[in-house]
Order: C-alpha cells, then sequence, then structure tokens
C-alpha cells in the first residue's frame, strides 16, 4: 500500500476492513517487533464518536493475534486524563475525532508520533460537514501535511518511521471540500472508485497518476465535478422507494408503515430519520407510550402498544454514556426500531438494517447516500422509503440527475389493510388520505394522547418549533423547494399530534417569552435599587 489515496464508495462496502488490514499487515512484520514505547504509527480520523467506537471494536477483532500491537481511541466526552495516561503508555493504532486530536496534540506532551507512518482521513466529507475543517488544517500543519515526515514529540525511532508516509481520503461523496482537504493532504495519490471517466482524465495515457491539482480532482466532461453534478454511489440490491403524504397525515402514515413492516416480520431492524433532536425525543416518547385499541371498544377492551417493538433513539444532544448504551443496543439487538438525527447516517454498520426511512428528507442531497447506506450493507438486501409532501416533489429530479432513481410507495393499499373496529367502508371511495377512515380515527387517537399528558404536548410544541426552523434552513437548490409558505402550518401541528393550530400553539410560546422578559426586568429593577441604596 504504498503512495496516497482517494477512495471513492458506496457506503457498506467494506471500506473499514479495506484500510485496517494493510496498515496492521505492514505493522505485523516488522522484526524486531514494533512496541507501545515506539508511539502512534497510523491514525484514523473520524466525525462521531460512534464512528470512533465502530472503527476501534474492529481494530480490536482484527489484532487479536497481534497482541504486541496496541489499539486506541480518543474523542470527546471521554476523560481526557485517562486518554493522557492511555497515550504516554502508547498506542499504535489511534482512531479519533479531529477535535479532541487536536487538543492532545496541543497539550500532552508525552503523546509521541515521531514514527507516524499513516493518517486515514475516513468519512472525510463528513468531517468538513460537521466543521471541523480549521481542525484539519491545524491537525496536518502539526504533524506535516501530505508526504512529509512529522516533527513530533517523544525521542523514539522506528524501522517502519523510514518509509514514506502515507495519506488516504475515504469519501462516499465528492465535493468542493472533500477536493481542497485531498489538495492539502495528498500528494500525486492513486484514484480508487472512481468514475471510469474521471479516472481517465486523471491519469496520463502512460496510466501513471497524473501530477495532483485540487481543481483536477472533481472533473468530469471539461466540468467541475460537484455536489450538484457528482453521480451517487447506492448498492445494486437496494430498492429505493418514495411515499407522497399530505402534511396532516405524515404522522398516522408513518406509524402504519412501521407497524406494517414488524407486523409482517417482527425480528428485523429499521431505522427513522428526523431533522432534530426535539422531533426524535418526541416521536421516541409518543411511540413508546401510545396505546390502541385493535378492536371495537368494550367494557372488556384492554388497550395495547400500537407498535409492539424495542424502540431507541440517537441524536447529538444526549449525552456520551446513553448514545453509547444506544449504539451497542440496536448493534446487538435482532429486532429493534431507531429514531435518529443525522448522527447514525455516517459509516455506522449496524448488522441486518433491513429497512431505512427518511420521514424528514435530508438537507443536503448527498446526506441521501449516507442515510439509506445504513441497509444493504456487504450484498444483503435492504429497503429505503423517503418521506415527501405534494409540494416537495421537485426534490426527485435532483436525485435523478445524481442517477438515483426512486418508485413511488402503494400507500392507498396500505392503508385499506388496517381494518377499523369492524366498521365497514369502501375503500374506493375515499380519494384523499386525509379523509380515509383510518387515517382519521387513527390521528384522533393521537391527538387525544397527546393533549392529556402535559409532558407530550410540551415535546410536541418543542419538535413543532424545531421541525419550522429546520425547514427554513435549507440551502442551495433546496431552498425553492422546501418552503414554509407553501405549507398549511395547521397540517404541520397535526403532524405532531397537535390539536391547536400553530397560532395557538405560537401565541403561548410568546407569553411566556414576554413572562421571561418581565420578569428579568423586574430582577435589573431590583439590583439597580440595591445598588442606589448603597
Amino acid at each position: 500500500m504504498n503512495g496516497d489515496r482517494l477512495v471513492n464508495a458506496a457506503t457498506g462496502t467494506g471500506k473499514t476492513v479495506a484500510y485496517l488490514a494493510p496498515v496492521i499487515h505492514q505493522l505485523q512484520k516488522c522484526d524486531p517487533r514494533i512496541q507501545r514505547s515506539d508511539g502512534t504509527f497510523a491514525l484514523v480520523l473520524v466525525p462521531t464518536h460512534e464512528l470512533c467506537m465502530q472503527v476501534y471494536e474492529i481494530l480490536q477483532k482484527l489484532l487479536h493475534r497481534f497482541h504486541w500491537i496496541v489499539p486506541g481511541y480518543i474523542m470527546g466526552g471521554e476523560s481526557r486524563n485517562k486518554e493522557k495516561a492511555r497515550l504516554r503508555k502508547g498506542i499504535s493504532i489511534l482512531v479519533a475525532t479531529p477535535g479532541r486530536l487536536l487538543d492532545h496534540l496541543k497539550n500532552t506532551s508525552s503523546f509521541s508520533y515521531t514514527n507516524l507512518r499513516w493518517i486515514i482521513f475516513d468519512e472525510a466529507d463528513r468531517i468538513l460537514e460537521l466543521g471541523y475543517g480549521k481542525e484539519i488544517e491545524d491537525i496536518l500543519n502539526i504533524l506535516g501535511s501530505k508526504q512529509q515526515k512529522s516533527v513530533g514529540k517523544g525521542n523514539t525511532t522506528s524501522q517502519i518511521s523510514e518509509v514514506q508516509r502515507q495519506n488516504v481520503l475515504l469519501s462516499a461523496t465528492l465535493n468542493e471540500k472533500v477536493n481542497h482537504l485531498a489538495e492539502i493532504s495528498l500528494d500525486n495519490p492513486v484514484m480508487v472508485g472512481l468514475d471510469k471517466k474521471i479516472e481517465l482524465q486523471l491519469t496520463h495515457q502512460d496510466s501513471k497518476p497524473m501530477e495532483f491539482n485540487g481543481n483536477d480532482i472533481l472533473e468530469k466532461d471539461g466540468k467541475p465535478l460537484s455536489s450538484s453534478t457528482e453521480e451517487y454511489k447506492l448498492p445494486a440490491q437496494l430498492l429505493q422507494r418514495y411515499i407522497k403524504v399530505p402534511c396532516g397525515s405524515r404522522l398516522v402514515v408513518l406509524l402504519a408503515i412501521l407497524k406494517h413492516l414488524f407486523e409482517k416480520e417482527p425480528s428485523q431492524k429499521v431505522v427513522v430519520f428526523f431533522s432534530t433532536c426535539d422531533a426524535v425525543d418526541f416521536h421516541y416518547s409518543l411511540v413508546s407510550g401510545f396505546q390502541w385499541l385493535s378492536r371495537q371498544q368494550s367494557d372488556t377492551d384492554v388497550k395495547q402498544l400500537f407498535l409492539k417493538c424495542n424502540t431507541l433513539r440517537l441524536h447529538g444532544n444526549m449525552n456520551h454514556e446513553d448514545r453509547r448504551t444506544t449504539f451497542h443496543a440496536f448493534k446487538t439487538e435482532k429486532s429493534a426500531l431507531l429514531l435518529s438525527t443525522d448522527v447514525a447516517a455516517r459509516g455506522l454498520d449496524f448488522p441486518k438494517v433491513r429497512c431505512i426511512i427518511q420521514y424528514d428528507p435530508p438537507g443536503e442531497a448527498t446526506e441521501y447516500v449516507h442515510r439509506v447506506g445504513r441497509t444493504a450493507r456487504i450484498g444483503e438486501k435492504g429497503d429505503s422509503l423517503l418521506f415527501l409532501q405534494p409540494v416537495e416533489t421537485d426534490y426527485l429530479p435532483g436525485l435523478e440527475k445524481h442517477g438515483v432513481m426512486l418508485t413511488e410507495y402503494p400507500l392507498q393499499k396500505l392503508l385499506d389493510s388496517f381494518p377499523l373496529f369492524g366498521m365497514r367502508y369502501h375503500p374506493k371511495n375515499f380519494v384523499s388520505v386525509d379523509t380515509h377512515p383510518w387515517v382519521v380515527s387513527l390521528q384522533k387517537a393521537l391527538e387525544s394522547f397527546t393533549s392529556s399528558e402535559l409532558k407530550m404536548k410540551k415535546m410536541a410544541q418543542n419538535a413543532f418549533c424545531s421541525w419550522v426552523r429546520a425547514y427554513t434552513a435549507h440551502r442551495g437548490e433546496l431552498k425553492g423547494i422546501f418552503m414554509v409558505k407553501k405549507l398549511h402550518l395547521g397540517h404541520v401541528a397535526r403532524s405532531f399530534a397537535l390539536k391547536e393550530q400553530p397560532s395557538l400553539v405560537n401565541k403561548s410560546l410568546q407569553k411566556q417569552t414576554k413572562k421571561r422578559m418581565r420578569d428579568q426586568k423586574q430582577k435589573n429593577v431590583s439590583k439597580k435599587r440595591k445598588v442606589g441604596k448603597r
């Protein structure tokens, strides 16, 4: 594995093992054996805590027979003192998040990296999207960018440090930011997994790698290749569909689909993506507590949970320990529902995930790739379902430009399959989803459940407000598709099981804000009076 690499490959194709195995092979054949005191030989940079733990666990398994090669990780949320102690003893292959790595590079004098041989950027596009660009530049300045030998701390050197350093950049999507990172970190790289037309443009006629230029790497047919023209790489066995749902019926349809999935096949894993942390919390509490009568109501009937599945949640506002617990639970469970923000969209390898539901379309089209990449991994089958409101269907041509073709989900057929307390109705008479008897009945039950509990109502209001804020935050071309002025905010409230119109919700929030402002003014006046008396 000589020379820098730029790797563009579909998610779920085994990239982690592909870059770890050659590193381990090189280290294990060193004679004499490397020691902990030699410091760090390989550095793997990842964007999130969950991916950091996942790569570390894979690394542990691969190193089972090579006990003298020491794996380790450092990331935000962990004890810095414990990390310092591990770095002092020596870590051969280190997995890290950018912020915490930079912290130790600047402040941990016992961190030895004079023998650093590999720097690997996993999920490089996500690292940059999360705003770590400045940290990465600082890290490269300290370690030495491209193939310069690093000037590290510590005096111990090893025979492997005499070999030229190699940088590897892996990304499922290519964009301008990745282009810039490649320009400052890679020297004359070998391209892996790129479109054949791009590879031909990036190589000389004698097939030797061309001199790398940041403007060359992302070109196709003579035009710059950016996130708006790049063709996405997705598993061929992935079944991709979209479902067109009126805003006011979104919640009912989501629950209907989840019920159908888990009743059809109880032992399976499903991930639902939301745009905000508040939305995850609200839907988690709703799914965990909402009960439903499966037949006509009588005195002897007992309400049962509408969804009988193990439900988990994951988002960036959870504390580190809860995130770790959820990550391991969903990974080991045979059947579970995970409600998550995009914190679970990148690189995480959850075994046997059967279906991905994008309840809120991703803020950037490139994120679509990573969300659906949690299923159909390593050759297995998988389904993905994208929720769209009728006013959002222009989102589809944007995906088609990247070679992503979606077929429509048969919603009417699904709704007609649910019995309604023995009532007879003729499905064909109901053209609109909103007026379907089963949808109307379940919507009323959901609103009754939310309004009956103050905590649930508050969570619904918070989720509604944060959803609207997130909806207005779309950028670029998506801004013309996802426009709040196109929506009926009363229907948006219904999608959070709220009976009140948004104006009533807003008024209550305005009252609370005004009350806080009045209280603050009174406190300030009181302080001034006390100061005057002195």
